[in-house]
């Protein structure tokens, strides 16, 4: 495939102005779309063209397919870079792409079909020997069906959407009294999330880990991991800090963890990034949970530890360029994202508005993935998301100091922040001494109420 020279941003945000200047720094031309609450954002100022897709409302905008596909023949742009959320793991915008002769910087349409669905990605990964957690074969029909499969698999169960994401359209199970109520509430939940009601089964596994593995495949067969990230300590299913690498894991674990996630997209004949997710339990065993088709959020501090940049290979695989091989990819030291929303600090309320003040830190190794500045205006129309502070340094403990100097740096006034909370986080004695789980920070907030 010949090299790409024009490529639409179809995203917004912090997300936006990372992706432009990774396409402008490949000598590249990069286009954006914004919104109409979004035409004061920084990277509209600094992209060789930007163009007003519609209203506030992502519906309006940034998940209008129509209007994003014409804003990229208008502008002659030959591809599309979709970030994360919004349109990045739709298959209909990829065959839509596709049938407008527009690299989608991704993967296929029928990849994204089979991961999306929990239940099947769960099958796809079984016949591929990837470890799983146990549980029922396929959708439950009713709660009859999820008492009986209950019974069969053992108590605790988490009953997930099979179309879901985020935590919604998930509940956990203790007995079977507790069956009816939750298999109910999942399937109207997952039913108003997804347009999907569509359930299944699997075991609970207590006090797990969140580890993920950052993967790219290319176009001729080539496999690459980019290490592996702790994202364990979350607030209602939504990751808040992120590390790399997991420093709890043994090294065997850690091993074993890369090759299984290679296999898997050796076995997907998987093309571009993803991420594959699983829960490590008190004894390192290791369950596949999903695949994200897409870039995450926290794939910087990936990139940290690497020294890779997963935007210009995400770019390079589309344009039919090999992978690196895994031996020329060192890892060295530790990384850690904190992400700052616009939200209250202790309540965790948005807080949209006006930025007076924005001073954000620097330093060696402080990374700062941002779109804010004084003067600009947070909308109450997209997710909370402004800053992302990333530091590196030789060791977790220098890291943990470096991020508490980095936000104590920042001014933000104006609008509430997580900042202070983050600054909490990071002197709490648990987490300096990795001595926490997916469900610790639920429970830390509850009892700091």
């Amino acid at each position: 495939m010949a090299q790409l020279k024009r490529i639409l941003i179809a995203n917004r945000g912090e997300i936006a102005l990372r992706a432009l200047r990774t396409i402008r720094e490949m000598g590249k031309e990069a286009v954006v779309v914004y919104s109409s609450a979004d035409r004061d954002a920084s990277y509209v100022e600094l992209a060789d063209m930007a163009i007003c897709i519609g209203g506030a409302k992502s519906h309006e905008s940034y998940l209008n397919i129509p209007a994003i596909i014409t804003a990229a023949e208008v502008s002659g742009c030959d591809a599309i870079f979709p970030g994360y959320g919004f349109l990045s793991e739709n298959e209909h915008f990829v065959e839509v792409c596709k049938h407008h002769n527009i690299a989608f910087i991704g993967p296929s349409a029928e990849l994204m079909t089979t991961m999306a669905d929990k239940a099947k990605a769960k099958a796809v990964m079984e016949k591929a020997g990837i470890p799983t957690i146990p549980g029922v074969e396929g959708t439950l029909k009713d709660a009859a069906e999820a008492k009986k499969k209950a019974a069969e698999v053992g108590y605790p169960v988490i009953l997930k959407a099979a179309a879901g994401g985020g935590g919604r359209g998930m509940r956990g199970v203790e007995d079977e009294s507790y069956v009816e109520n939750a298999f109910l509430a999942a399937r109207a939940e997952a039913e108003s999330a997804f347009g999907d009601g569509s359930i299944y089964m699997e075991k609970f596994i207590k006090n797990p880990r969140h580890i993920e593995v950052q993967v790219l495949g290319d176009k001729h067969g080539n496999a690459i991991h980019v290490g592996e990230r702790d994202c364990s300590l979350q607030r209602r299913h939504q990751k808040v800090i992120e590390e790399a690498p997991a420093n709890f894991l043994s090294e065997k674990t850690r091993q074993a963890l890369h090759e299984t996630a290679v296999k898997a997209v050796k076995a997907l004949k998987y093309e571009n990034a993803g991420t594959l997710e699983f829960l490590v339990d008190a004894d390192q065993n290791f369950y596949f949970m999903e695949m994200n088709t897409r870039l995450q959020v926290e794939h910087p501090v990936s990139e940290m530890i690497s020294g890779l940049d997963i935007i210009e290979w995400m770019i390079r695989v589309a344009e039919g360029e090999k992978l690196p091989s895994q031996k020329s990819i060192t890892f060295e030291g530790h990384a850690i994202e904190c992400r700052i929303t616009a939200e209250d600090p202790v309540r965790f309320l948005p807080s949209p508005g006006k930025i007076k003040q924005w001073v954000a830190p620097g330093g060696r190794n402080v990374r700062i993935d941002s779109h804010c500045y004084g003067g600009y205006i947070v909308p109450s129309h997209y997710d909370s998301l402004i800053a992302k502070l990333i530091v590196y340094a030789e060791t977790r403990e220098k890291a943990i100091a470096k991020a508490l100097q980095a936000l104590d740096e920042f001014r933000i006034s104006g609008i509430k922040t997580t900042v202070e909370f983050h600054k909490r986080m990071l002197q709490n004695p648990d987490f300096i001494a990795n001595r926490f789980d997916t469900k610790y920070l639920e429970t830390y907030l509850a009892n700091d109420k």
